[in-house]
């Protein structure tokens, strides 16, 4: 939602000052709003429509004559934005059920130089798909609290549940991350350096390099969404499997194909387009000595593309 979308929401439900100062209140927030649902939900479109939500919400609140005070706006509207978000998994897990192929998290562009109170790895590709292994209410609490530093009573109160409780789920979802994440990030420089070897070797058709470049044990995940080409119906597991399919894949390639550099989901990554649209954002995960690549997120659904630009 842009700033000129709040702004013209607001007409009708909060006026003058108190208006004004609601907005001002509202835009204030909503990076953090949008980072913190976007990492409970890993879509753009769904983080979208919760703030639409959280803001209409916090609109009629403050249009409320008589309402009491909100002493903590920011901690209002998180507490609105994480509650929409966990109202919404239903029915985003059934849309899931029913999705074509891999589902990878929808890429989303992140500045070289990101906020510092927004830990990298919470938005990485990697990390999102190790989170869509944990209960709703357990991401939620890792998100607050592993990534955004909420203490766990305060997590209680916009939960509506007990510290104790809180602990209890925060336990449970950091044992789980932690069997599943790789215990290390590879230099963001050494990563950029293995990915362009690696698209060098794939549209090169040099299959011993490619074979080089890849772990025995690499795994890629292709997310086409059914609108666009991908792996099959499950990530596919080993060198040589991937290989070929990376082979093919190439050969397949539309032309005047063009590959941009970016910075998505706080890692260094390749965006391909082909003329002015975005055809696959990929990531690149390697192994702890940063000479192999140990997996492989791919997304081609142009749905999941359209936030990604040529220009930086």
């Amino acid at each position: 939602m842009s700033d000129a979308t709040a702004s013209g929401s607001v007409s009708g439900e909060v006026a003058g000052d108190a208006g004004d100062a609601g907005t001002a209140v509202f835009l204030a927030q909503r990076e953090l709003l949008f980072s913190i649902v976007y990492n409970m939900v890993g879509s753009v479109a769904d983080a979208e429509d919760v703030l639409q939500e959280t803001w209409l919400a916090w609109a009629a609140r403050l249009g409320t004559p008589g309402a009491e005070e909100i002493v903590n706006p920011r901690a209002y509207l998180v507490r609105i934005a994480v509650n929409r978000a966990l109202a919404r998994q239903e029915a985003i897990r059934r849309r899931r059920e029913d999705y074509v192929g891999p589902w990878l998290p929808e890429p989303l562009a992140t500045p070289l130089e990101p906020d510092p109170a927004v830990r990298a790895e919470a938005v990485s590709l990697a990390m999102l798909v190790v989170l869509e292994t944990l209960t709703p209410l357990e991401r939620v609490v890792f998100v607050l609290n592993e990534v955004f530093g909420y203490p766990h009573t305060e997590i209680a109160e916009i939960l509506d549940r007990s510290p104790a409780a809180v602990r209890q789920l925060a336990h449970r979802a950091r044992q789980h991350v932690q069997a599943r994440r790789p215990r290390y990030r590879a230099d963001p420089g050494v990563r950029q350096q293995v990915t362009e070897r690696f698209l060098a070797a794939v549209f090169g058709g040099d299959m011993d390099a490619l074979l080089r470049l890849l772990a025995p044990d690499v795994t890629a995940w292709v997310d086409g969404g059914g609108k666009a080409p991908a792996a099959g119906p499950r990530p596919v597991h080993g060198r040589e499997l991937v290989a070929r399919l990376l082979s093919r894949r190439a050969a397949r390639r539309p032309g005047g194909m063009d590959v941009r550099y970016r910075q998505v989901n706080g890692d260094p990554s390749a965006v391909l387009f082909s003329e002015d649209s975005p055809v696959a954002a990929m990531v690149l995960e390697l192994t702890p000595d940063g000479e192999q690549i140990s997996g492989i997120y791919a997304v081609t659904n142009p749905d999941k593309l359209s936030n990604l630009t040529r220009e930086a």
